[in-house]
């Protein structure tokens, strides 16, 4: 984690469909020998939540596609919107934990895809500033509603009580 901050990003919720046009499929993340038993001998817990961690993320990267965004696009998308003003690019890769060159990157396609403008420095002209657009903020909100979409349904698959216990371990694992 960066500086101790922890990005959250909704959950495992909807079928794996498709990302990118690529047919996705439980056994397509398997590193383990863990899927196809119900209980396989030496499977270690360790790859098992690898493999949840990477259909998790291939689920939020699905839903995201709708609104042309991806898992990193929106977290530096989020870092703007949530922002009281336009940030630095160096301040925005500080908050993505990211390097200035990835970052700037980022902030390239963002702009290409009318979410962000670069702004000059009102108070010295040789810096710019990343601020987030009307389109990005849309984009921004419809991506919350379509990964909230998510958790419902992992409310709805596990049940609200186990989910949050679950969420409560995996904090635990993430601290240390």
């Amino acid at each position: 984690m960066c500086k101790g901050q922890a990005l959250t990003f909704y959950s495992d919720v909807f079928p794996l469909g498709s990302v990118d046009g690529t047919p996705r499929n439980p056994v397509a993340f398997g590193m383990s020998d863990c899927s196809g038993t119900p209980s396989p001998p030496r499977c270690a817990f360790t790859l098992v939540l690898l493999d949840a961690a990477r259909a998790v993320e291939a689920r939020a990267e699905g839903a995201l596609t709708e609104v042309g965004l991806s898992l990193a696009k929106l977290g530096a998308l989020r870092h703007l919107v949530l922002a009281a003003e336009p940030l630095t690019l160096s301040h925005l890769a500080e908050r993505h934990c990211c390097g200035k060159s990835n970052v700037t990157q980022l902030v390239d396609r963002l702009e290409a895809d009318g979410f962000f403008a670069r702004v000059a420095d009102p108070d010295d002209r040789r810096t710019i500033r990343a601020a987030v657009t009307e389109s990005g903020r849309a984009a921004y909100e419809r991506a919350n509603v379509l990964l909230a979409e998510l958790e419902r349904a992992l409310d709805t698959r596990l049940g609200a009580a186990p989910r949050a216990e679950l969420a409560r371990q995996l904090r635990t694992l993430r601290e240390g």
